[in-house]
């Protein structure tokens, strides 16, 4: 752990006030809105503070499929996952296809498992890394990638924590994504509703205008923006803004099925 936490007051921060500090921070993203990124990079750097690691980084995977960078302690801790992930190998991409913590306590043994990342890694002053997957009931979202100066394995408390700081944030990034799908349905439907509004209005417009009764005024705006290549809301617009008079609907398509 850093000997230099303080907290807000400058006064030095223990361990164990820094871990609960982290807790309460991550706890607060389940009920309010959030930063993915700054979530993410600040737990990279708590990690750094409270766990016996010299780096700490993250990556999540995009709508396709494929792991991104995105939060990292450093920038060489940065353009070594970047690497990790141009050379498809190592423990972040490892840890995320299978689902499983990856544990290696010295990356000197690591010619066979890794041999392109591993020599990056040591060149960059990394000796050990451990990566935890970012999971929750089955669904694994990305990895949490640690690495150490030393070689050696972190302490089992030091795994806990970190398994746990992993497990906060999925829920937090899983709950956001839920909430921003279910507010992007929403939006869908309010748009549909809306949407309808102004196509009766325009139905009532037309069949007032030219003597038709709803259904024939219906298939007449439908017909018009079927062969213009046109939303239906879009044509009901130009009815109501005074666009698209009787003498641009086609007087026929009352006699044709929609």
């Amino acid at each position: 752990m850093s000997q230099d936490a303080k907290s807000s007051r400058g006064e030095p921060v223990s361990r164990e006030q820094s871990i609960v500090r982290t807790f309460v921070e991550l706890t607060d993203t389940l009920v309010d809105e959030f930063d993915v990124v700054e979530l993410l990079t600040v737990r990279a750097v708590r990690c750094i503070d409270v766990l016996d690691v010299a780096a700490a980084g993250l990556m999540l995977v995009n709508a396709d499929g494929e792991l991104q960078v995105i939060a990292s302690s450093s920038e060489t801790m940065r353009l070594l996952e970047l690497f990790e992930l141009q050379a498809h190998e190592g423990p972040c991409t490892e840890c995320y296809v299978t689902g499983d913590p990856i544990v290696h306590p010295r990356l000197t043994d690591s010619d066979l498992r890794w041999p392109r990342f591993s020599p990056r890694a040591l060149e960059a002053g990394f000796h050990a890394v451990h990566a935890l997957p970012m999971r929750l009931r089955g669904q694994t979202i990305g990895a949490l990638n640690l690495f150490r100066t030393t070689e050696g394995s972190l302490k089992e408390a030091d795994l806990i924590t970190a398994q746990a700081f992993a497990d906060v944030a999925t829920i937090a990034i899983l709950q956001n994504r839920a909430a921003a799908e279910a507010q992007a349905v929403n939006d869908q439907l309010n748009h549909a509703l809306n949407s309808r509004v102004v196509i009766e209005q325009a139905k009532g417009m037309v069949a007032e205008r030219d003597g038709l009764d709803m259904d024939q005024s219906f298939r007449r705006l439908r017909a018009y923006a079927r062969s213009h290549n046109l939303r239906l809301v879009d044509v009901a617009c130009s009815v109501i803004d005074g666009s698209l008079g009787s003498e641009l609907l086609d007087p026929k398509v009352t006699r044709r099925e929609a």
